[in-house]
């Protein structure tokens, strides 16, 4: 609950650090290789890389359990004349069921991050439910080298996700010093 009371005040008092309005080269280096489907956004924020999908063709959902970010995401794709490409939704990416459908690719870039224990099992249920057979799954997340520290990604964590998805690529980076990864899961056909 703190967690959400924190978010919601970052996006009523300024704009958040994470929303940074750009979409990252990872996401348009796949989407120049592949043929648009239907995409699901995990963490959508203000919507600025549903948005991207949609202008590459794509049908995409946003999710975010923030109501405010929502607002202003579907704020957004009416501006940019794509409400009949996007569609957004305000919940829990954790609840089994929230979002239905089957999709061609996942993206979530900062949720899975903040997620341990038996969330992540939750996730990669509600992961493994979504995409279609051969789907793609991108995600971004800071990594946590030191254990118990708190936020960041874990080795296990990720491996947790190898139990539902294959491993396709997986690259090291950093973001303002910080040890982050891009990794390109697909559900097995």
């Amino acid at each position: 609950m703190v967690g959400k009371v924190f978010f919601t005040l970052q996006y009523w008092l300024k704009n958040p650090p994470w929303d940074t309005g750009v979409t990252p080269p990872e996401l348009y280096a796949y989407l120049e290789s592949n043929p648009p489907g239907k995409a699901l956004d995990l963490g959508c924020g203000t919507g600025t890389n549903v948005i991207t999908m949609a202008e590459y063709g794509w049908d995409v959902t946003g999710v975010d359990y923030i109501p405010r970010a929502i607002r202003i995401a579907e704020r957004k794709a009416r501006r940019a004349g794509l409400e009949d490409k996007t569609h957004f939704l305000s919940g829990n990416v954790l609840s089994p069921g929230f979002v239905s459908g089957e999709y061609d690719l996942v993206l979530d870039i900062g949720c899975f991050h903040s997620f341990r224990g038996q969330e992540i099992r939750l996730y990669g249920d509600n992961i493994s439910r979504l995409l279609t057979q051969g789907g793609s799954f991108l995600l971004y997340v800071h990594l946590n080298e030191h254990p118990g520290s708190g936020h960041g990604a874990t080795d296990a964590g990720l491996k947790t996700l190898e139990e539902y998805l294959t491993l396709k690529n997986r690259v090291h980076g950093l973001e303002s010093s910080r040890p982050s990864a891009w990794l390109q899961y697909q559900k097995p056909v």
